[in-house]
């Protein structure tokens, strides 16, 4: 009976061995901490010939973030180590907020949009004009015109881009306005 004791720990060892190599692995082959703990985020590789319009805009901050570029209508989601994860269009809102450095103040599952449009994934992130400001992607997947007359904040995205923001962009994480 005490031979098959060490038996059983030698086996519990054993098994300990490997799932610590395995998670090794995935850890070794993960692109970015925040891409494993946030799926669905990151983009597919661009073709060398989008890379200049996708760079990352200069003097956008560092660190895990979300960067908007208002004159380019792109929002980038980048992560810890400054790398971009997903990158992609959006139709601004009728009123921009002004260049500068914000953080996530609320989230929506679904509201409905301040024209109207019921939206999903709503990521709230400044106010400008007496007009909340935010990211969201309408249901129906419309696009306010940015023209307006009426003071609308949604910055609108895809469906897709939309949820892989709302993984991304938790209340405090920080959104960097650029010209």
């Amino acid at each position: 009976m005490a031979g098959s004791g060490k038996f059983v720990a030698g086996l519990t060892a054993a098994a300990l061995g490997v799932v610590a190599f395995l998670a090794y692995q995935a850890n070794a082959n993960a692109p970015d901490s925040l891409a494993r703990e946030r799926p669905g985020v990151a983009s597919p590789e661009p073709s060398k010939a989008k890379e200049k319009e996708l760079a990352l805009p200069a003097r956008s901050g560092s660190g895990l973030r979300v960067v908007y570029a208002l004159e380019n209508r792109r929002v980038w989601l980048v992560g810890e180590d400054d790398s971009v994860l997903r990158t992609y269009k959006v139709t601004p809102s009728s009123v921009d907020p002004p260049p500068g450095r914000y953080a996530v103040t609320s989230r929506a599952k679904q509201v409905t949009g301040s024209d109207g449009v019921p939206v999903e994934h709503v990521v709230i992130f400044t106010e400008s004009e007496g007009t909340v400001v935010g990211f969201s992607a309408a249901l129906d997947g419309s696009r306010p015109d940015p023209d307006a007359k009426e003071k609308t904040g949604g910055v609108r995205s895809s469906r897709a881009d939309g949820k892989a923001l709302w993984r991304f962009a938790t209340v405090g994480v920080e959104v960097r306005v650029v010209k």
